[in-house]
């Protein structure tokens, strides 16, 4: 599976189906190896943030230079891992831990309110003032009942998704 050129194992499938969870099926696996060696243009058996670039649906997404940080040298079995979170088959959970690791910029297991807000200045652009931002993530904090002091982790992420809201928001934005 480290070479990209060669062809995938029954083994090297159910590994991999193993490692994501088993939200891909045996065919889509297939097809995302296919994918992957199309994106691997050095054939190392990695993908580097440079070639995740060529992709043009994910040089103009908004949160692309986060998910660069999340993507740039990953082999296929992560590749598939990364990608889980986006497949329908996905728990809410597996989703919502996604959604953390792109707030948790810096990995250590903690968002703060700069990076909710980085987050949202990202997606939203100049379409609302940075005022605004910061009332809005605010009051989601508040509603859940944490401050802009406060130092999310995980658990405290889920309570705060926890809201109905919210969390088909997280569905749309992953699905």
């Amino acid at each position: 599976m480290g070479n990209t050129s060669s062809m995938l194992t029954q083994y090297d499938i159910e590994e991999v189906q193993s490692h994501c969870n088993n939200t891909f099926s045996q065919q889509e696996i297939v097809s995302l190896y296919q994918r992957f060696c199309q994106l691997d243009r050095s054939n190392g058996g990695f993908i580097s943030g440079e070639e995740f670039l060529n992709v043009p649906e994910f040089a103009v997404n908004p949160l692309s230079l986060r998910l660069l940080r999340m993507l740039d040298g990953l082999n296929f079995k992560d590749f598939v891992a990364f990608l889980s979170a986006f497949s329908p088959r996905a728990s809410l959970q597996q989703k919502i831990e996604f959604i953390f690791k792109v707030y948790d910029s810096d990995g250590n297991g903690k968002v703060t309110f700069n990076d909710m807000l980085d987050v949202l200045r990202d997606l939203t652009g100049n379409f609302i003032s940075e005022q605004q931002r910061e009332q809005v993530l605010m009051r989601v904090l508040e509603e859940a009942g944490y401050t802009k002091d406060s130092l999310i982790v995980l658990s405290d992420f889920v309570k705060i998704l926890g809201n109905s809201d919210l969390k088909m928001e997280v569905e749309v934005l992953v699905d």
